[in-house]
């Protein structure tokens, strides 16, 4: 399978032989659980204080004894502080207390990884590197015409240095409409909205094989990333574990893609 190679004004500057995994299946099943898996190996264990709640004086003494009790006295039998001359202070130690423990505590014992295995996740990889080339799947991810798929440019693209002229790219490459949906952020749904975490949507991806410039240079416009040929991860190229984002390949990275993706590995 040939491809056709571009220059960075879109214009066709030869052609190349697309490596075999462009014609995979596409498994959306597979990349969604290697996208779920590596998001889970971003959350970080949580716990509390053992004895939180629990340093106080405070103590149950029984139904049934007579000293310090709650009985005939229209007061809650509960663990209450001891105080002197046999007083009873107030209730401690259990959750529906003032300062009394936590009902239910994060246990820091609780499985938060989820686990794939190694040849599992570098075919969801080959899978989502698949579906960036079925036009079908990428149109109905992005607002753009239909054009020839997979995207690939010279090694130019490697030496941007300055982010006008990335954009200067992704206009000749007819990306620009696409590119305007997501200068608007949009704010998170939930609690998450309270501190006014802004997500902007995903457009274009860019994988290269070497880093010249090109990342410093497009790390700022909303909605791109760009990455080099050995980063390359599922949950970039399906944002979501939705496949089909619109991917622009470097001619060197598409050489290197089939001996990464067998480095690729979660575990």
């Amino acid at each position: 399978m040939n491809a056709n190679v571009l220059s960075l004004q879109g214009t066709q500057k030869g052609s190349i032989e697309v490596p075999a995994l462009f014609s995979e299946t596409v498994r959306e099943d597979l990349i969604r659980r290697a996208v779920i898996a590596e998001q889970t190996t971003k959350l970080q264990p949580k716990g509390h204080y053992l004895l939180a709640g629990m340093n106080t004086t405070a103590r149950y003494y029984g139904a049934m004894s007579s000293y310090r009790t709650g009985r005939h006295m229209g007061i809650a039998i509960r663990p209450r502080q001891k105080l002197g001359g046999g007083q009873q202070g107030q209730v401690r130690r259990i959750p529906s207390s003032v300062k009394g423990k936590r009902a239910h505590p994060h246990k820091i014992e609780k499985t938060l990884i989820e686990r794939i295995n190694k040849k599992e996740y570098q075919k969801a990889v080959r899978s989502a590197i698949a579906a960036t080339a079925v036009a079908d799947i990428v149109m109905k991810k992005h607002a753009i015409e239909r054009m020839q798929l997979p995207i690939i440019l010279s090694n130019e693209i490697e030496s941007i240095k300055k982010t006008k002229d990335v954009i200067a790219m992704l206009a000749a490459l007819k990306l620009s409409a696409d590119l305007e949906k997501s200068r608007n952020p949009s704010l998170r749904k939930g609690i998450r909205r309270l501190s006014q975490r802004r997500h902007f949507r995903k457009s274009a991806l860019i994988v290269v094989g070497e880093d010249r410039g090109i990342v410093r240079a497009a790390r700022n416009i909303a909605g791109v990333d760009v990455c080099t040929v050995g980063e390359i991860k599922a949950d970039l190229l399906a944002p979501g574990g939705v496949p089909g984002r619109i991917t622009i390949w470097s001619e060197s990275a598409v050489k290197s893609i089939p001996s990464e993706v067998e480095k690729l590995s979660l575990m």
